[in-house]
């Protein structure tokens, strides 16, 4: 809109805009903040993503009566929390984190049907030596067997578990699982805007 020159919508049509963009930044928050909370208290994290999948489809749908656009973000939603929480744990961990070196212990894969499989049990070589099992959550893929020395990277709150370094083939997929948090992050956000301003009713 050029310098001086007044907004001519009507009010309605600017509180639509405003509506819109407030509930897709909102929903879009909430599916974010229960990724986050995810990767400290799985089930928590949960519960937050799916009461904001819930709350999105009740106003897309319910509400706005854009049948289509509740069914994408819906889904956009639930696989957004999936790919959120370990990028959101590997950015953290990564801008945060303190590197403290460490010795394998023991790599067991339990094969477990559901949940993650493999587990790496750690001890440390510093300070109070303390030992950590991890699993596939925190990088435990078998890249290192027992007897090897790694470098963890630890949480300066100690309220996440450390995470073990990448192997060498890990690098193309912490940029997957980032380039499809931040696709969904948009498809999700721009999805409840459309919505929102095609309303119905």
């Amino acid at each position: 809109m050029p310098d001086g020159a007044e907004d001519v919508r009507p009010a309605g049509e600017r509180r639509k805009i405003g509506n819109s963009l407030l509930w897709a930044f909102g929903v879009t928050a909430g599916l974010l903040l229960g990724a986050a909370v995810a990767a400290w208290v799985t089930w928590l994290g949960v519960v937050v993503g799916l009461a904001a999948v819930a709350v999105a489809a009740w106003l897309v749908g319910g509400v706005w009566h854009r049948a289509g656009a509740a069914v994408t973000v819906s889904f956009g939603g639930l696989a957004l929390m999936m790919f959120a929480s370990p990028a959101v744990y590997e950015g953290y961990m990564g801008a945060v984190g303190e590197p403290v070196d460490a010795v394998v212990v023991q790599v067991v894969d339990e094969e477990r049907r559901r949940g993650p499989s493999m587990f790496c049990t750690l001890r440390e070589l510093d300070g109070e030596r303390r030992v950590h099992r991890v699993s596939q959550q925190e990088n435990c893929f078998g890249q290192a067997k027992a007897g090897d020395r790694v470098t963890i990277v630890k949480d300066p709150l100690d309220l996440l578990d450390p995470r073990m370094p990448d192997g060498p083939e890990q690098e193309d997929s912490r940029r997957i699982t980032l380039a499809a948090t931040v696709g969904l992050t948009a498809l999700v956000l721009g999805t409840t805007v459309y919505a929102g301003l095609r309303r119905r009713g």
